[in-house]
């Protein structure tokens, strides 16, 4: 079968492999679409300290089940499955909290161990989520990054009529403003590229902020009337960024931190004891891959206006290539198997 490979760095390959053989309580599936993810772009370049190498990727994938032992979710062969691609431990003290996207020995697919851009891949039964027999293939792997973004307004505990302040116009970004209008929320989405911020707006974002060229500050306290946004979502991972949720967030306000910085930010506590403000990590998913198969399917939560490009795997190394070298002007690839 064919796979997308990164022998090393900046070393990415369409290759053959052997096709997988299912082990006891796993699942043999036919990958049918799979999505190029920020991470993926960063094990190519070698800048994610997670991946090791040689290293498969992959870790947004939806395909057919092949065959699958009896299973509690009645899944069977020929259904439609999306991949849950955090592979935990079931034994450490997250895992005995049900939060399992923050084991201790969490492995996830692409990074920790190989993924599924191939045309063939085995997974736990019990880790696969069934999909409406009529929902597209092109659009099916969208649901591991909605996760991504409902996590965070989960942990942040997003309610009705409540403002979000959202950093960073990428992919989780959008998608987590996206499911706010949903939620009946008032996104405000930030970020330094104009061009991402008129995207925002053609999806129906209320409030866009250039940070390169307005004060941001200043602008979430016009929007919401002095309050401060009652919830910040940092999604960039920019240090700057980071330490900007405590200026945007109101007096007992929350802050969800998804985006990863390559250093340490420094932050300022008085500020923190002042507002009283709630920080939490949000990494990953865990229990939401339901919930983003509904938004899905049900146009809810409309991922196709994220979809810039659709390429088969014989065109996905030289798509990762240019989304390597130019990424403003993707905002998501899937890969059509």
């Amino acid at each position: 079968m064919k796979g997308i490979h990164i022998a090393e760095p900046l070393q990415l390959k369409l290759i053959e492999l052997d096709k997988p053989v299912p082990k006891e309580n796993e699942a043999l599936i036919k990958v049918k679409s799979a999505g190029i993810c920020g991470s993926d772009i960063n094990a190519y370049r070698g800048t994610n300290p997670l991946v090791s190498y040689p290293r498969t990727i992959g870790h947004e994938i939806a395909g057919e089940v092949i065959s699958i032992p009896p299973n509690e979710q009645g899944i069977r062969p020929g259904d439609k499955v999306i991949v849950d691609p955090y592979l935990y431990c079931g034994k450490c003290y997250p895992c005995s909290l049900n939060r399992t996207n923050c084991c201790e020995h969490l492995q996830v697919l692409g990074v920790h161990t190989d993924g599924g851009m191939v045309e063939y891949f085995c997974h736990p039964a019990h880790m696969l989520v069934k999909a409406p027999d009529d929902m597209p293939w092109d659009i099916m792997c969208m649901a591991e990054p909605l996760t991504i973004a409902l996590h965070g307004l989960h942990r942040s505990r997003l309610a009705r009529g409540e403002h979000i302040a959202i950093i960073g116009a990428g992919a989780i970004g959008l998608l987590a403003a996206l499911a706010a209008i949903h939620y009946g929320a008032v996104p405000i989405v930030i970020d330094i590229l104009q061009e991402r911020l008129e995207q925002a707006r053609q999806f129906g974002v209320p409030h866009v902020i250039s940070s390169s060229r307005e004060d941001a500050v200043r602008e979430v306290a016009a929007i919401t009337k002095g309050r401060m946004a009652e919830v910040v979502l940092e999604a960039s991972g920019a240090n700057p960024a980071v330490r900007m949720t405590l200026d945007l967030v109101s007096h007992a306000g929350r802050i969800a931190l998804t985006g990863w910085p390559k250093q340490e930010t420094s932050l300022p506590t008085d500020v923190i004891t002042k507002k009283e403000v709630d920080i939490v990590g949000s990494r990953t998913s865990v229990g939401e891959f339901a919930e983003a198969v509904d938004l899905i399917y049900t146009g809810k939560v409309d991922v196709r206006k994220l979809l810039t490009k659709v390429v088969s795997m014989d065109e996905a190394v030289d798509a990762m290539v240019d989304i390597e070298r130019n990424p403003n002007r993707y905002l998501k690839v899937n890969v059509l198997l």
